[in-house]
């Protein structure tokens, strides 16, 4: 089917040095743009984001400091992609969350207003989400194929998120199991510590604030110390363990951040 097409659409993806779209910056860019005349052209260039990759990121998208260190920095190429993209529509997968606001930061950095008021921004995650729902409702129908009744009755709910985990476990016993970047992490089974260690296998505490990196050492997942181990910021910045102590937090955040540092100290 061809897509009715006023202006061009720029469909377009983002590799990263990681999710923060103030301090993180693309290592990759590629852009397929397709013209009302369904006509192609496509560009795609690797970028020296200026600072360290961290491994999390790396592992993800297989682009390491190595590999981009003679790469032009975005501020080198601004201009080129912008002139690129010209006037056409925006599009992409989660380019509403993240890889417009991250293209238009990395713009801003680089002394250009790239202007987004007159162009249409298209995403199919949104479509996507909005066509195919993602609740309970959807669930009960998709893995027990029947309607569920009285939703958000919490007993109705209860009973209708049994009989979806265990047609779940019926329906992928023996499949290989993906995390949402696309990373094995093993074979589904009906055996709940392994189907707790595969859905949650970075979480340390329950406001994701500290993950697990893929040594198995609690990092920050936010803030200046992002990707840092709790253990290496907390000896840059002792102050900082008071600051989030003191701070707006989750006390299980708190409690996690503690029993970490408690660790640390007890080692010397």
């Amino acid at each position: 089917m061809k897509l009715n097409l006023r202006n061009s659409i720029a469909f377009f993806d983002l590799e990263a040095t990681g999710t923060n779209v103030g301090t993180d910056r693309i290592v990759e860019i590629s852009i397929v743009k397709l013209h009302p005349d369904q006509g192609r052209e496509i560009y795609t260039k690797r970028v020296n984001p200026g600072i360290p990759i961290p491994l999390e990121a790396s592992l993800i998208h297989g682009i390491y400091d190595k590999d981009i260190k003679d790469e032009p920095t975005f501020r080198d190429i601004a201009k080129e992609i912008q002139a690129f993209i010209g006037k056409s529509d925006l599009g992409g997968f989660n380019v509403l969350k993240y890889d417009i606001p991250l293209l238009v930061e990395e713009f801003l950095r680089s002394g250009i207003d790239f202007d987004l008021e007159n162009r249409n921004l298209l995403d199919a995650q949104k479509i996507f989400f909005m066509m195919e729902k993602r609740n309970l409702t959807a669930a009960y129908k998709f893995y027990c194929g029947r309607n569920l009744e009285n939703a958000h009755s919490a007993e109705a709910d209860t009973l209708a998120t049994l009989d979806v985990f265990q047609a779940q476990v019926e329906r992928y016993q023996g499949e290989e199991m993906e995390d949402l970047q696309g990373n094995k992490v093993g074979i589904f089974q009906n055996d709940m510590k392994k189907i707790h260690e595969m859905v949650n296998e970075k979480m340390v505490d329950l406001a994701g604030r500290f993950v697990f990196n893929s040594q198995g050492q609690e990092i920050f997942n936010f803030g200046k110390h992002k990707g840092k181990t709790i253990d290496q910021a907390l000896k840059e910045e002792p102050g900082y363990y008071d600051w989030m102590m003191k701070g707006d937090f989750p006390l299980d955040t708190k409690r996690k951040l503690t029993q970490v540092k408690l660790r640390g100290f007890g080692s010397k």
